[in-house]
C-alpha cells in the first residue's frame, strides 16, 4: 500500500470528511451536528444524549442539587407563601407591636405593627425579582456586546472593550447608590433592577468575547461565511448558541451579585423604600436591634446568605456539567 493510500485509509469517511452536504446544512454547519433547527425543530438523538449527559453531570454534584432544592423552596416561600399566610408586609392595626416570636407570629412583629413573616415573604420576593431581572438584562446586553466585539475584532473590538474597561474600574456600589439616590422615597424594584443592570453587564461581555474569539475561526463559522450568511446571522445563529455554557454559568453567578448589590443599596437607603420592603431594607430597619430583638435582624440576613450560597453552588454545578472536558458520568 502506498503512503497516499495509507493516509487515505486512516481518514474518517463520515460527513465531516466529505465537507458540508448540499442544501440548508451548508450554512449551518454547527459543531453540534444534525440539521438546522429551523428545518427540523425536533431534537436529534445526539442532542438528547447531550442533554442527558449534562443533567447527569449536574446531578452528581450534590451541593448543587441540594442548593437547587433550597432555592426552589425559597422561591416558593416568597411567591406562594403570601397566598396562604394571613398577614402581608403592611402595617395592620390588629397586629400587636414589638412582639417576640409566637404561634400567631412565628418571627415576631415590629414596633409599627408589621408581621415579620409577611415582611420576609415580600422582601424575599422583591429581592429575587430584582436579581432575576438584573441577570436577564445584563446577560442579554453583555452577551451581544461581547459577541459583536469578538467577531469583528480590529478597531471595533478595541473601542468596545475600552468602554468595558472604563466601566469595570468604576466603583459599582457608589455609582448605583448615587443614581438610586435621585429616586429616594419612590424607588421601585424595577427601577433598582435597571440601575444595577446598567452597570453589571461588563463581566459577561468579557467572558463571551473570549469564547467568540476561539470560535470565530472554526470550520462551522467558515462554512456559514462561505454560504453567504451575514455577520449578524453568524453571531446570533452560530456563535452565541455555541457560547451558551459560559453564558449560563455567568448569568447564574450574576444573580448572587445582584442580590448583594440590591441589599447594599437598600441598606444604605438608596434602594427599595417603604411602604415596600426588601431583605436589605429589613436589615437596615433592624440594625439597632441585632442584640435586643434578634428576630428582626437575623432572619433577612440569613436568607440573603442562603440565597447567595445556593446560587454559587448551582453555578459551580453548572460549570462542571457544561464543561466538555467532563466525560465521565457515574451510573
Amino acid at each position: 500500500m502506498s503512503d497516499t493510500e495509507g493516509r487515505g485509509a486512516g481518514r474518517s469517511t463520515g460527513p465531516d470528511a466529505r465537507g458540508p452536504a448540499p442544501g440548508p446544512d451548508v450554512e449551518t454547519g454547527t459543531p453540534a451536528g444534525g440539521r438546522d433547527a429551523e428545518a427540523d425543530p425536533v431534537a436529534t438523538p445526539h442532542q438528547r444524549s447531550q442533554t442527558r449527559v449534562i443533567v447527569a453531570r449536574f446531578r452528581r454534584h450534590r451541593p448543587a442539587v441540594i442548593s437547587l432544592v433550597l432555592l426552589i423552596a425559597t422561591a416558593a416561600f416568597a411567591f406562594l407563601g403570601p397566598y396562604v399566610w394571613e398577614w402581608d408586609h403592611l402595617v395592620h392595626r390588629e397586629v400587636p407591636g414589638n412582639q417576640p416570636p409566637s404561634l400567631a407570629h412565628p418571627f415576631g412583629t415590629t414596633n409599627a405593627g408589621h408581621d415579620v413573616l409577611g415582611q420576609l415573604m415580600r422582601g424575599t420576593q422583591q429581592t429575587l425579582k430584582v436579581a432575576l431581572t438584573v441577570s436577564l438584562l445584563a446577560t442579554a446586553v453583555g452577551s451581544v456586546w461581547g459577541a459583536v466585539a469578538g467577531y469583528l475584532r480590529g478597531w471595533p473590538d478595541a473601542i468596545m472593550m475600552r468602554v468595558v474597561d472604563v466601566m469595570l474600574v468604576v466603583p459599582l456600589l457608589v455609582v448605583v447608590s448615587a443614581i438610586g439616590g435621585n429616586f429616594r422615597g419612590g424607588t421601585t424594584w424595577y427601577a433598582v433592577a435597571l440601575i444595577i443592570a446598567a452597570f453589571s453587564w461588563t463581566t459577561i461581555s468579557r467572558v463571551v468575547r473570549g469564547v467568540v474569539l476561539s470560535l470565530r475561526e472554526q470550520e462551522f463559522v467558515e462554512a456559514a461565511r462561505a454560504a453567504g450568511a451575514s455577520g449578524a446571522r453568524i453571531v446570533f445563529r452560530h456563535l452565541l448558541p455555541n457560547a451558551a455554557g459560559p453564558i449560563i454559568v455567568a448569568a447564574t453567578l450574576l444573580i448572587a451579585v445582584a442580590i448583594l448589590l440590591e441589599a447594599s443599596m437598600s441598606f444604605l437607603g438608596f434602594g427599595i423604600q417603604s411602604p415596600d420592603i426588601s431583605l436589605g431594607l429589613m436589615v437596615d430597619n433592624a440594625r439597632t436591634a441585632a442584640f435586643t430583638r434578634p428576630w428582626l435582624f437575623y432572619p433577612p440576613g440569613l436568607i440573603i446568605v442562603l440565597i447567595c450560597l445556593t446560587i454559587n453552588f448551582i453555578g459551580d454545578g453548572l460549570r462542571d456539567a457544561l464543561d466538555p472536558r467532563q466525560t465521565m458520568v457515574r451510573r
